[in-house]
């Protein structure tokens, strides 16, 4: 029994110095860790407004329509043509109040001025060819160009002024 315990001794012994004293050296090799950064970060360039989201009551845009005046009031009469020319002859790219293939025309009239609205109704392919805003408008939505509907200028009028109750 003692000479167990003495080999018990040694061994255990043996072991703990054929661990200790030996420093090894530590590789250097991948890590999760993350690291600070060691190139100075370039400051943002300031966001880009996209074109739906942008205002710009200026630009009365390219087509026939040279002025439109809305009355103080909104013309329950068109509202309801325009409404119902709106759900023929736009609803299959627009939804009135969300962005689908085409941008929403909620609260279009405090983005565009109406005769942009109007002439964007009224003559699609020239603008998204000639006028600045509808060219970005037509990069943003993917490149879907709006289709010329060929609606008589009092229709668009109606749409126009459907477009007024859209709040």
């Amino acid at each position: 029994m003692k000479t167990t315990l003495k080999l018990m001794t040694a061994l255990f012994v043996t072991l703990l110095l054929s661990c200790g004293g030996k420093e090894e050296k530590k590789k250097e090799g991948f890590s999760y860790q993350k690291k600070a950064p060691t190139e100075q970060t370039t400051p943002k360039k300031a966001e880009k407004v996209p074109a739906s989201k942008r205002i710009d009551l200026t630009n009365k845009g390219v087509g026939p329509i040279k002025s439109v005046t809305l009355g103080t009031e909104v013309d329950q009469k068109m509202v309801i043509h325009g409404a119902d020319v709106f759900k023929k002859m736009c609803t299959a790219c627009h939804r009135a109040d969300k962005k689908f293939i085409g941008p929403a025309p909620k609260n279009i009239l405090d983005r565009r001025a109406p005769e942009w609205v109007m002439n964007m109704i009224l003559n699609p392919e020239e603008m998204t060819q000639k006028d600045p805003l509808a060219k970005e408008l037509l990069i943003e939505f993917n490149g879907s160009p709006m289709a010329n509907q060929n609606l008589s200028e009092e229709d668009a009028r109606a749409v126009l002024e459907y477009f007024r109750t859209l709040k």
